[in-house]
């Protein structure tokens, strides 16, 4: 990585403010396995995924919520980004002739939804939450991850960065915007939790998974 790329990259992460908001970093035997080249196909396609889901929460949010324009406005360009990095990835696929076979999901984001609110404003609230955690720490992996793989992923997983950064931004000033009393002890329980999930060995490695058991 070069002096002015790895300037951009902790610019961007300092700006942001993610590495202080989440409580853990991602683990090294995370990044040791992901590095490997023949973990490649599954992260490829991993990412694809977590694209196409990132969209879909951002127009579910549009679909729920239709009458706040600043959360209208901000979901519609999230979901517009996330679209154009599916398409990058799946390009990336294409030419490494990778298949977009099904793969089960990771743990992550399931056991993130576990502790969401069944409904009303908390569910929103939640949601929201979610999401700012789940962009922070995607940011958070890209900037990790990249100066380890081949020049192409590398200098895609950085463009990514300051969208991911926004895309965090945005979901907490909503979550903020929408809780009826003081958010900060709700954020810290799914940090928490998050921490975990990201810390505890995973039988299986996606995009998102934890420590993997099989290394």
């Amino acid at each position: 990585m070069s002096k002015q790329i790895g300037k951009t990259v902790d610019e961007v992460l300092e700006k942001s403010g993610i590495l202080e908001f989440l409580l853990c970093p991602t683990p090294a035997s995370w990044l040791e396995h992901a590095a490997k080249p023949e973990q490649q196909a599954v992260l490829l396609i991993d990412h694809a995924n977590c694209e196409k889901k990132a969209a879909f929460t951002a127009m579910s949010l549009i679909h729920k919520v239709p009458d706040d324009f600043d959360l209208l406005n901000k979901m519609s360009k999230l979901a517009r980004e996330e679209l154009r990095h599916f398409e990058q990835v799946i390009a990336i696929m294409k030419k490494r002739d990778i298949h977009y076979d099904a793969i089960s999901a990771s743990r992550y984001a399931a056991g993130m939804r576990d502790l969401v609110a069944s409904s009303g404003r908390q569910r929103l609230v939640d949601t929201l939450i979610c999401g700012a955690i789940i962009e922070a720490r995607s940011c958070e992996r890209f900037a990790a991850l990249a100066p380890l793989l081949d020049d192409e992923l590398r200098k895609f997983y950085e463009s990514l960065l300051k969208s991911e950064s926004r895309h965090y931004r945005d979901y907490l000033t909503l979550a903020k915007r929408y809780a009826e009393a003081d958010i900060e002890p709700r954020i810290q329980e799914f940090l928490a939790l998050e921490a975990s999930l990201i810390q505890e060995p995973d039988q299986i490695f996606r995009f998102h998974s934890g420590v993997p058991a099989m290394a």
